[in-house]
């Protein structure tokens, strides 16, 4: 059984980190948020330490480096901006690292990032779990037995409804989130570049705080994206079935389903991790990429070929 820390445990995605550590049989010995509505932790590891201070928990953490309480891993689940100071804390105190995607905002951080693995001996682990999406395992299987030279034509749309809250959260705030496109968007660019290769071309059509597209051009892929937050802008006919999230995957005109099989994503990252077969940063690396140049790009406008849902 090994010993985990969580940063960030008021966040929605904390629930499944901490679901993820108890279905892998392991223990969560200490958590920390500066929000203290942390109730959930009683679901599953009602005995776990938690702190509303950074400085008290590293303390902590610090204290049980040489006992047998020593912390193994620290899933990391704060505000995306600082992911590189948390995993920095986790490598520092002896433990792995587990962080949500984006790992970091910039490239350059993961160039830095690699020195502390370096110097620390640990593993940074991002979790990019649609790689584990059983529907995106097989289509990859289909792309990479078919013609060899074909380029593929995607539509990518992910409209995902967020209530006022979000802009006046860190997640409205672009320098704290990395816009639309880091904050909901960098899993998706991170599966399309592992299954159609690495970037040519990256082009901003849009971008606002409630929504962003583009155009990325792929070794083996044209691919036309839209990612918004607004639920003005979510088709008709998901309205109508009461839902708020709209997302598609088209390719070649054929819709792609992985509208379901989630839930256990977590988890499965969680069992490749502990087997030593985590996502590191070289991973993590292109989508890194991808956002930042899409966040520091000038938008082209409803020019070339972009993607239709830019005109509603």
């Amino acid at each position: 059984m090994k010993n985990f820390s969580l940063i960030g445990a008021a966040g929605y995605i904390a629930t499944r980190h901490m679901r993820a550590i108890k279905d892998t049989g392991n223990s969560l010995v200490a958590a920390l948020d500066r929000f203290d509505s942390v109730g959930i932790i009683d679901s599953f590891f009602p005995n776990a330490d938690f702190f509303t201070e950074p400085e008290r928990f590293d303390r902590h953490i610090y204290k049980l480096k040489n006992s047998s309480n020593a912390i193994d891993y620290i899933s990391i689940c704060s505000p995306n901006y600082l992911h590189d100071a948390h995993i920095r804390l986790a490598l520092r105190n002896g433990a792995h690292a587990i962080c949500e995607k984006p790992l970091v905002l910039n490239p350059w951080n993961i160039d830095a990032l690699e020195q502390v693995e370096k110097d620390y001996g640990k593993k940074i682990n991002n979790i990019l779990q649609l790689r584990l999406h059983q529907s995106i395992i097989s289509l990859k299987e289909k792309v990479d037995n078919g013609p060899k030279d074909k380029i593929y034509d995607i539509d990518l749309s992910y409209l995902t409804s967020r209530g006022n809250w979000y802009f006046s959260s860190w997640k409205g705030d672009s320098a704290k989130s990395g816009g639309i496109a880091t904050n909901i968007g960098i899993h998706f660019f991170d599966m399309l570049t592992w299954i159609f290769g690495d970037v040519k071309d990256n082009i901003c059509h849009l971008s606002q705080d409630d929504r962003a597209a583009g155009f990325l051009e792929l070794q083996r892929a044209r691919v036309r994206w839209f990612l918004s937050v607004n639920y003005d802008l979510i088709p008709k006919h998901i309205k109508e079935t009461g839902q708020r999230t709209y997302r598609s995957i088209k390719i070649e005109g054929e819709e792609i389903e992985f509208s379901g099989g989630f839930t256990d994503l977590h988890t499965k990252s969680y069992e490749a991790i502990l087997q030593g077969n985590g996502f590191g940063l070289s991973e993590a690396k292109t989508s890194i990429d991808i956002v930042h140049k899409i966040r520091n790009s000038e938008p082209l406008g409803l020019k070339g070929y972009y993607h239709p849902f830019c005109k509603l």
